[in-house]
């Protein structure tokens, strides 16, 4: 076991060393870092709450339900392997799930958001050119009436702008609330088209819904393509738990997981099947774009 534990860690080091020297890759992952610099405003959790639409939720409540599911996890591992160290691996996995359902719900929300602005783009374009509306009101009018996911940032915005008629200030509001480089192009170009005029806005809101409907088209072919390997992800976690149950009701499988063998294969299994799991959705991901004009 020694051994084995031994020549991972020579493995994995010599990995780190070659692609260090031969790619310059950085960090201890199995990719190019791609971080490069601070790209977003750091976010307290209260905005992270607010982007996933859970306004209503306290951060507390949140911390609250991580450390039950962690309770819950480490109690049904315990008794499953009868030591501490499987159940604390298992609770931390577990604590994970809270984390990982926002960040699911968080990227639905800014997919349904990014797959409505070329639309939004659109009635601005219409509004602010066939019809002659100003351009806030133009915005304020498509932001009532756009989706669910996007609705109190534009309020928010809308009432900064009858407090203060501050428009560079409200489209700064707007920005916060929204935290999409989608919304970030469109507010600066009416930002810059309201303060200095002209008569090009028409085009280049017409070039903007383009480009955002590309984007979007893209990302759409993207996920469509991974759809087999993200219900294949799931027998990451199933098939090694239903191979432990079998293990555990035949013969004296239970006692052999309390062994000090069993246990040391235990916690190599289950780091194997958290890494592979938290790698495949890592590797699924698709890049953020990089916002702009971020302050």
């Amino acid at each position: 076991m020694i051994a084995l534990l031994l020549a991972m860690a020579s493995g994995l080091g010599t990995f780190w060393l070659y692609t260090a020297i031969a790619y310059n890759w950085k960090g201890l992952g199995f990719g190019p870092a791609m971080w490069t610099g601070r790209l977003t405003p750091r976010l307290d959790p209260d905005a992270w709450l607010r982007q996933a639409g859970l306004e209503d939720v306290d951060r507390r409540e949140f911390v609250a339900v991580v450390g039950m599911l962690f309770i819950l996890g480490a109690l049904v591992a315990y008794a499953a392997f009868g030591r501490p160290a499987p159940a604390l691996a298992l609770g931390a996995f577990s604590a994970s799930f809270p984390v990982g359902s926002y960040r699911l719900r968080r990227q639905t929300r800014r997919q349904r958001a990014q797959e409505a602005w070329p639309r939004m783009i659109e009635e601005i374009r219409v509004q602010t050119g066939s019809m002659g509306r100003s351009i806030p009101h133009a915005l304020f009018d498509v932001g009532r009436r756009g989706p669910d996911e996007l609705r109190p940032a534009f309020e928010a915005a809308h009432r900064e702008w009858l407090l203060t008629t501050d428009f560079p200030r409200t489209i700064r509001v707007l920005k916060e609330q929204i935290a999409d480089s989608s919304a970030d192009m469109v507010c600066e170009t009416l930002m810059i088209a309201h303060e200095l005029g002209g008569t090009d806005l028409d085009r280049r809101l017409e070039a903007l819904s383009e480009d955002r409907q590309q984007d979007v088209q893209g990302r759409k072919d993207a996920r469509s393509r991974q759809a087999g390997a993200r219900f294949a992800r799931v027998f990451v976690l199933a098939v090694p738990a239903g191979m432990a149950a079998a293990g555990m009701s035949i013969g004296n499988g239970r006692a052999s997981y309390q062994s000090s063998t069993g246990q040391a294969v235990v916690m190599i299994a289950l780091a194997l099947v958290i890494g592979c799991w938290s790698w495949a959705g890592r590797v699924m991901r698709l890049p953020e774009p990089q916002r702009v004009f971020v302050e």
